[in-house]
């Protein structure tokens, strides 16, 4: 295993998934590619832009910034982060194969039922259309 991408988000099990990428990168000499989308508006309204105002690109460079220096806490000297912009799942599962990364870990969904009828969740996606095995840290 060469390389492995972790999916960051700011939410109660971010910090368990940011550990077991550490453990497995570690145990198997592999580089860490990290990265954290800001999501596309279906609409735009004028002078807005694509991106949702209150979920902006600048707030996953600070949140990639932050798992960077907590990997490299960890014990990982090779880490590179990626901004990702555009639908979630799709973008993961983009910078998964540009990349040819051996694994790529996410946190589990956390929504209710409600959620998963009307769009699902990113983890569910990404674990069903990947190119390569998916870990879901629970």
């Amino acid at each position: 295993m060469k390389t492995i991408l972790v999916c960051y988000e700011e939410r109660p099990m971010t910090q368990r998934v940011v550990a077991r990428s550490a453990e497995l990168a570690k145990a198997l000499g592999a580089r860490v590619v990290v990265t954290s989308v800001a999501p596309v508006l279906g609409f735009a309204a004028r002078g807005v832009g694509p991106y949702d105002p209150t979920d902006p690109p600048a707030r996953h460079d600070q949140e990639l910034e932050d798992a960077a220096a907590r990997l490299r806490e960890l014990g990982l000297a090779d880490v590179e982060t990626v901004t990702g912009l555009g639908e979630p799942a799709r973008t993961i599962l983009d910078l998964a194969d540009e990349r040819d990364v051996d694994l790529i870990v996410l946190g589990a969904h956390d929504g209710g039922l409600l959620s998963r009828i009307l769009g699902g969740s990113v983890s569910d996606e990404v674990a069903h259309k990947a190119n390569t095995d998916v870990l879901i840290v629970h």
